[in-house]
């Protein structure tokens, strides 16, 4: 039970987290066409979720509540994978198929990238 409201609070804050800065990088952009807070949010996202989850492997840095807040809970609230489906599936009925496969690829190849980059990051600075 313990474990499940660490989860929750950790959701809690991603989620507030979540918005906040996606809305910040929105309005940043002064852009309606391209979602870039979802993005920005996204990126985030991996790139901590790969910097975490490696000082984890290596170092056992983290205790199961620890990693069930932090990964599990707050970067499961802050990022926005089905917010990122939503836009694109938008982009698609709006007749913007150009935008659509921008944005997926934006967020696939970069995420996958910034996840190693994460990782990488980490085990430099902790090796």
């Amino acid at each position: 039970m313990y474990r499940l409201i660490l989860i929750g609070a950790g959701g809690f804050i991603g989620s507030v987290l979540r918005y906040l800065v996606s809305g910040y990088v929105q309005e940043l952009s002064n852009s309606v066409d391209f979602p870039y807070g979802t993005l920005a949010v996204n990126l985030i996202g991996c790139l901590l979720i790969g910097f975490l989850t490696q000082l984890a492997e290596m170092y056992g840095a983290f205790n199961v509540e620890t990693r069930a807040f932090l990964i599990i809970g707050l970067l499961g609230g802050f990022t926005t994978f089905s917010t990122f489906s939503n836009d694109t599936v938008n982009l698609l009925r709006l007749g913007e198929s150009s935008l659509a496969f921008l944005n997926i690829a934006a967020h696939i190849l970069a995420a996958l990238f910034l996840v190693w980059a994460g990782r990488t990051l980490a085990y430099l600075i902790w090796r």
